[in-house]
Formats: structure tokens, C-alpha cells, sequence
């Protein structure tokens, strides 16, 4: 069995999330948007452009200007999956 959080099991070994119904609670993505609604009305919408751009901005510190131009350049790609066939 893996480590539970919220109604979420978490199994490690193989990477699975299972949503449970243990004690009434609300779901990750629910608390999640709960959340992000009560940051939104206590600071504005201005809080996360504000914080976005700290993080781009440390990101291009971190990183340098071209890692946009490699990160732009994979928008919109799929990847390509190879599997191993049985033969």
C-alpha cells in the first residue's frame, strides 16, 4: 500500500494516484482551486503577474536568455515514444 495524503493514495513504487473517499474531504485539484481563489481575492490578480514575472525573472538569471528560445522552440511538439516490440 502507499502513503496516503488527503483522499489520495500515493503508491510510490509504480507512480499511481488513486482518489479515495476517506472522511468527506475534497479533492487535490479542489482544494487547489479553493485556494488559489482566496490568494486571488485577498491580493489581486495583480499578485500573480507579479510573481510570475519574479519567477521568469529568476529563471533567466538561473538559465540565461536562450533557455526561452530552446523551451519556445519545444512548444507545441509532441514527443515521439519508441517501444520496444517483441520480436
Amino acid at each position: 500500500m502507499g502513503r496516503q495524503l488527503g483522499g489520495t493514495i500515493f503508491n510510490m513504487a509504480t507512480n499511481d494516484n488513486v482518489t479515495t473517499t476517506t472522511g468527506g474531504g475534497m479533492s487535490v485539484r479542489e482544494a487547489g482551486k479553493r485556494g488559489g481563489d482566496r490568494v486571488k481575492a485577498k491580493y489581486g490578480s495583480e499578485f500573480y503577474e507579479a510573481i510570475g514575472r519574479k519567477g521568469g525573472e529568476a529563471t533567466k538569471s538561473k538559465y540565461g536568455p536562450s533557455f526561452y528560445e530552446e523551451i519556445g522552440a519545444k512548444g507545441g511538439q509532441k514527443l515521439k515514444r519508441t517501444t520496444k516490440t517483441a520480436g
